[in-house]
């Protein structure tokens, strides 16, 4: 729901900031007071283009910000935590325009595109009227109000999971099918890659062993003379490592017996003579284990260049060698069974298709049937709208040659304002006024499928007046039990029937020109009405009249 809205320098709106509720609100006021500029803001906080000379003269810039109330189950606060932009159950959308500069939009304080902050308008508000920011002119909101009013959603989303199992299953129908026309010689380039890739392959732990078995031939004469060298200057030289520190634990046992504080040195250094012991050990060991092999050496380097050649031929790393030859081996064993694989392939897409269409068709009678009842509801609220012979047709033609996610049906909504006139899609409809009239039918008919919560009627009352009038003002009433409604009006019969009346009014210093907008009580309301209905001179006779009004619609409701 719109809970607030605020304007600075827009036009001849120097500040504004107003609350709404719930229900149904009237906007009036007299010709010429700007009743528009609040129906213009609001399109430009929802991503319609700006056009920089809306700006106040003398601002630098124009801003607005619109606040929304959003229900648990709204799909604008769906779409809010998809795109990571939630807020609570609330959203802030703010428009700025810079007389110098592109306009900036702001959905929850975060910077966005214009094109997100209409996507995400398309889910807040509708408005009808004379503007562009209007739903129902297009198919696909067509379709899916058709949809909601024949009860049809969870049907759409399984139709849909259909269709993208059929896509799937051609996919990879045609995936395999092109394979299969150099399958032959890709066998060929793949066997040949197999048995070189066998040839030299190894896993990660036996190129590690392997590069350091290379690493130890290659440098054998170095660790070997390197290594006896250590070993005669710990035990076989005289004097060796080891001598020496036998010697001096024997003096520090003599010592320790005169001052048992020597005694930890002592300790160490036996400790020490241990583990050169040990040392001495290993490196006796280790000079029987290394040898000088060359004819070693050369294999392990033949085995290492040819493992590196192969990888830079694959663009791999040796060690994904191993990997690669799995890959390989398996698309080989894939093709070779192409011609099972194909006629599996062939019977799930032909099921999967007899599926979708199955379904599909079902969705079409069902969504045939639910356009001729809405057909029939439109036209009879049509006729007590000022458009007496008037009718709406809503067209469902199966088009099996244009399959898709949503089925086969061609929705299209089809209108005649006037008897003798040709059915024309919606979107053609001339009048302003007639498109209103025709779009609130529309939505009392199928208030209860949209998922809109704002809907705001820009002078849907245009060219009629006396009883239709009124029957516009309970048409908006009523539609108001589900949906927040605004409506810029000039007549009392819609007026007196709203449960809230904002009063748009012109000041002037001589000077400069401001809008302002008074929020009614009951007593001002009156008095408003009673303007819309006698004029610029109020008597008493037209305030009872207005009072009798409005009182009259809050009796009906």
């Amino acid at each position: 729901m719109l809970s607030r809205i605020s304007i600075r320098n827009l036009v001849i709106v120097r500040s504004l900031d107003l609350d709404l509720r719930h229900g149904m609100t009237a906007l009036t006021g007299e010709t010429g007071a700007g009743k528009s500029i609040l129906i213009d803001a609001l399109g430009l906080a929802l991503g319609e283009k700006a056009d920089n000379g809306m700006i106040r003269m003398g601002a630098d810039q124009a801003e607005i910000s619109v606040g929304f109330d959003l229900e648990d189950d709204s799909p604008a606060l769906d779409w809010l935590q998809q795109h990571d932009l939630g807020a609570d159950g609330e959203c802030l959308l703010r428009r700025v325009l810079v007389r110098d500069g592109r306009s900036r939009a702001y959905i929850n304080a975060t910077p966005v595109p214009q094109s997100l902050l209409r996507e995400l308008g398309d889910r807040l508000v509708d408005i009808h009227g004379q503007h562009a920011h209007q739903s129902l002119l297009h198919a696909a909101a067509q379709r899916q109000l058709l949809d909601a009013y024949a009860g049809l959603r969870q049907d759409v989303r399984q139709l849909a999971q259909l269709y993208q199992a059929w896509r799937h299953a051609l996919d990879q129908l045609a995936t395999l099918q092109q394979a299969g026309d150099d399958r032959a010689s890709r066998l060929d380039y793949l066997s040949y890659q197999i048995r070189e890739l066998e040839d030299v392959a190894i896993d990660h732990d036996s190129l590690i062993e392997l590069e350091a078995e290379q690493a130890r031939l290659a440098h054998a004469e170095k660790l070997l003379g390197d290594s006896a060298m250590v070993l005669a200057a710990l035990g076989d030289d005289e004097p060796s490592m080891r001598s020496s520190l036998d010697h001096a634990s024997g003096v520090l046992t003599t010592l320790a017996e005169l001052d048992p504080s020597l005694a930890e040195a002592r300790d160490l250094l036996e400790t020490a003579g241990i583990q050169i012991e040990e040392a001495v050990g290993v490196l006796r060991r280790y000079q029987d284990h290394v040898e000088l092999d060359p004819e070693r050496l050369a294999q392990v380097d033949t085995q290492l260049g040819c493992l590196h050649d192969a990888a830079r031929k694959h663009r791999v790393t040796p060690d994904q060698l191993v990997d690669l030859l799995q890959r390989l081996r398996e698309e080989a064993d894939a093709l070779a069974n192409a011609d099972h694989d194909l006629l599996r392939l062939q019977d799930a897409a032909g099921r999967a298709e007899k599926a979708y269409f199955s379904t599909a068709a079902k969705l079409g009678t069902a969504r045939l049937k639910a356009a001729k009842a809405l057909s029939a509801t439109v036209t009879d609220s049509m006729q007590t709208l000022g458009m007496k012979g008037g009718r709406l047709h809503i067209g469902c033609e199966p088009d099996a040659q244009k399959p898709g996610p949503h089925g086969i049906d061609r929705v299209t909504f089809l209108v005649a304002a006037n008897p003798g006139q040709a059915e024309a899609p919606l979107s053609d409809v001339a009048s302003g006024g007639e498109l209103s009239r025709i779009s609130l039918a529309i939505q009392v008919a199928t208030a209860n499928c949209g998922s809109v919560p704002t809907l705001i009627f820009d002078e849907v009352d245009v060219g009629i007046g006396g009883a239709v009038a009124e029957i516009v003002g309970q048409l908006l009433r009523r539609l108001a039990r589900d949906r927040q409604i605004l409506c810029v009006t000039h007549l009392p019969q819609v007026a007196s029937q709203a449960h809230h009346q904002l009063r748009v009014h012109k000041m002037t210093d001589g000077k400069t020109t401001e809008t302002g907008i008074d929020c009614l009580d009951d007593d001002a309301r009156i008095d408003e009405v009673a303007r819309m209905l006698g004029g610029v001179d109020i008597t008493e006779q037209t305030r009872r009249h207005a009072l009798e009004m409005i009182e009259r619609a809050q009796g009906a409701a």
